[in-house]
This record gives C-alpha cells, structure tokens and sequence, in this order.
C-alpha cells in the first residue's frame, strides 16, 4: 500500500510509519516539526524513516490546502492516516487558537483534499479525553461525548463529526482511533513518564497533580501500533464503513503504581511535590476494549512494569 502518515515525525506517526515501512508499503509522512517541544527528537525520528527507500517526507501544514494539493497529485495514496494534531491537554487551555488551526481547520482540509483526489480510505487519531468528566467507567463507544473538558477534546470530539459527514456524502470509509494515554520509547517530552523520568535522574522534585489520586489507562506503544495497522488494513479491505474505536490497555493503574514502577525502573526515590488537579484534566481514564477486539483483533500485551522499562531504558541510551 502506499500510505500518507501526517505528522509522521511524532511519537505515535513516527512508530506507525516505521512499522508500516519495515513490512514494505510505501510512507508519504508529512510533518511541520514544530517546536511544541524539542524539534531535535523529531528530527531524530525521522532520521530512522529516512534509512528506508520507500519513505518520503513533505515538511509542511496540514492546513495548507495548496501544499497538501500537490502530494495528493504527485502520489496515488491508498489510506490516509492522520495523526498530525497540536497535542496536549493543558497547553490548549493558555494557547485555544493553535488547537483550532491545526486540529480543525487542519483535519477539514484533509478530508477535502481525499474529496478532490478520490482517497476514500482514512484512520485518524482522535482521543480518549473526549470522553471528558463521564463518571461511567470502563468508557465504551457508545457513551454521549457532548461535555468536553477541554478544547483539544472538544477538537477531537468534532474531528469525529467531520469524519463521520464525509463518510455520509462521500463515501469515505474512516476509523477514528481514541488513544488512551501512549507511552514508550521516543515518547513526548511533555507527557507524564518524560518528565517524572527526567525529572527523577536529575534529582529534580516531581509535580504530581490531584495529590496523587489520579488512574489512567496507560498503553504501551507497540500494542496501540497494532490497532492502528489493523485499522489501516481494515478501511483498505473495506471491511468497515465509519468506526469509532478505542485503542488502550483495558487495565488502568493509580498514578502512584505508574509513579513507583518508575522509581524501580531507575532505581531511585522521586522527590514529589502534590499538587491539585490541573484545569481540562480528568481523574480517570478506563478503555472498554471490546470493540477493538471483535473489529481489530486487537490483544494488548504488555503490561507497565514492562512498558516503563523500555522507555526508561531508551531513555537513558538516548541521553547517555
């Protein structure tokens, strides 16, 4: 197949596009390599996709129709999967207007540029924070997502709708993917793990929010990878016509756990600061997998002591 991967220089892309790569599709991947956070990381995965022959990277916005009109002209594309978004919770309460432009306007004009070229196959990246304050857990598919927290999940929420439009007037098969909480090597500097690991080697205090009594439902990166290759084969087949699907471990862990397995991993006691609740967070995250099992075939495998070792592992060999 030949797929384009936007935001192919992010955590999640950067995986999806070298996993696709190394069972000899073809990557168009396409990224800003903005500096949300440190570019160089961005640049470090990339660096990996472009030892393969049949990658090919556009630097540009996904918001810029002209840019995206000339890849969709110069590469019969297959499937789509866009996962290029402005990223994060909190940074979208103190920046709203980055979260519009990227995320909205940004998703429209993929979709319209599929319109134009004919594309009719798209898995997108949508997020487990859609869900917002629901108390009901595990959180399933079917639940009312009306209430967003914040405005990146009222971005994601909305980017669901537009997927779900297009497939009603067009006939763009499409699986939105609500992501629960990724981590794993080459993971975001501004992500929980990053920073408590960071944080710890240096022998700076940890900022740990809601004193503490938080659960999210952390998953490893290799076992959502699978979801999204799936997915990405499922639309091509046309298997499935519009499908929302959640993509974590099934299994949340306290913040405290998450914290400890850290501390054993490296080997060293976190000093901790407890602070409360942040503005747009949520205090639990809990994935019913269900959905993803009948559809996807989906079997996450590893478990966080496993999953932290790896990261802090990469960690410590990528800032040796």
């Amino acid at each position: 197949m030949k797929i384009l991967v936007t935001g192919s220089a992010g955590f999640i892309g950067f995986h999806v596009s070298e996993s696709l790569l190394e069972q000899g599709n073809e990557v168009i991947g396409l990224d800003n390599f903005n500096d949300y956070y440190d570019p160089s990381l961005k640049e470090a995965r990339n660096k990996i996709l472009e030892k393969f022959q049949n990658y090919t990277l556009y630097r540009g916005n996904i918001q810029d129709d002209k840019f995206l009109d000339k890849i969709f002209k110069k590469h019969k594309i297959d499937v789509v999967c866009n996962l290029a978004a402005q990223a994060g919770v909190r940074y979208s309460v103190t920046n709203p207007l980055t979260y519009e432009e990227s995320n909205s306007l940004g998703f429209l004009q993929i979709l319209e540029a599929m319109r134009k070229h004919n594309v009719k196959s798209l898995v997108f990246a949508s997020s487990s924070s859609v869900y917002g304050g629901i108390k009901e857990i595990p959180f399933s598919e079917g639940m009312k997502i009306d209430k967003p927290v914040s405005l990146y999940a009222a971005t994601k929420a909305a980017n669901e709708l537009y997927a779900h439009s297009y497939n009603h007037l067009y006939g763009i098969k499409s699986i939105g993917l609500r992501f629960f909480t990724v981590y794993g090597p080459y993971g975001r500097p501004d992500m929980a793990l990053y920073g408590f690991v960071k944080s710890i080697t240096e022998g700076k205090t940890i900022q740990v929010y809601n004193h503490g009594n938080q659960k999210r439902d952390f998953t490893y990166i290799d076992d959502i990878i699978s979801g999204v290759i799936s997915s990405i084969e499922a639309v091509k087949e046309g298997k499935v016509n519009y499908e929302i699907i959640n993509l974590g471990r099934g299994q949340p862990a306290n913040l405290m756990d998450f914290i400890s397995e850290i501390e054993s991993a490296l080997g060293k006691e976190a000093k901790k600061e407890f602070l409360p609740a942040q503005q747009g967070d949520v205090s639990q995250t809990h994935a019913d997998i269900t959905k993803a099992k009948k559809l996807l075939n989906y079997q996450p495998k590893t478990n966080i002591q496993d999953g932290i070792k790896e990261f802090v592992n990469w960690y410590l060999n990528y800032y040796k």
